[in-house]
């Protein structure tokens, strides 16, 4: 289906991959697509898995959860992204995560097993893969160590600044959507929904920002 054509093809995991060899791959891969409802849980914590997933349709969010049922969104994900590589390259490991569809999702789940083995068919751009996979688990940790320099502001204004900006500096643009609602953002960035709200509102009338919705301007 083109759609799943397009993720594909715009998957840093098969990048400098050329498009007649996918087929074979994805076969040499144990490739299996699994559509999920809005709402639906793609991975569960406290399950082990054996494959990365790729979001061929639709996004989804990376969420921990404590007992009581506390939400802290580490990451959202979207069209040609992958999840659950760490899990996956490690045996047994069980999720500390869960993996929420935020939509109407489409999910290609990929053995990462034969990822990191050379297949008996001996794939040209195999070695290629196992390249972008490394690479892709480093850009997360970036992003990771990115959040915690968030996180480690000390007030909710300093943390949207800082998210903000990084923002920013990702689109290369003062004007951007980010991928969250106010809960959503009020989650990701572990402070309440009404003092963040309350925050952007003084920082609009201080003139640092303007927004609508998840529509950002940022003014010097």
């Amino acid at each position: 289906m083109t759609f799943i054509s397009s993720a594909i093809y715009g998957c840093p995991l098969f990048s400098g991959i050329e498009e007649k060899e996918l087929d074979g791959m994805l076969g040499c891969l144990d490739a299996k697509t699994t559509n999920f409802s809005k709402g639906g849980y793609i991975l569960r914590a406290g399950s082990t898995v054996e494959s990365l997933g790729l979001m061929v349709l639709g996004n989804a969010f990376i969420i921990q959860e404590d007992f009581w049922g506390n939400r802290n969104i580490l990451s959202s994900i979207g069209q040609g992204q992958c999840f659950g590589e760490t899990f996956a390259c490690v045996p047994g490991a069980a999720l500390n995560v869960n993996v929420v569809a935020q939509s109407k999702a489409t999910v290609m789940f990929l053995n990462v097993k034969r990822i990191l083995s050379m297949c008996p068919s001996s794939c040209t751009h195999h070695s290629r893969m196992i390249q972008n996979l490394l690479a892709g688990l480093a850009g997360k940790n970036l992003l990771f160590n990115e959040k915690i320099t968030h996180l480690g502001q000390r007030t909710t204004r300093a943390k949207l600044l800082s998210y903000l900006s990084a923002e920013a500096r990702r689109h290369s643009s003062a004007e951007f959507d980010i991928p969250f609602t106010r809960q959503q953002l009020a989650d990701y960035l572990s402070v309440e929904r009404s003092g963040l709200s309350l925050e952007l509102s003084k920082m609009r009338k201080d003139g640092l920002l303007e927004f609508h919705k998840n529509h950002f301007l940022l003014k010097s």
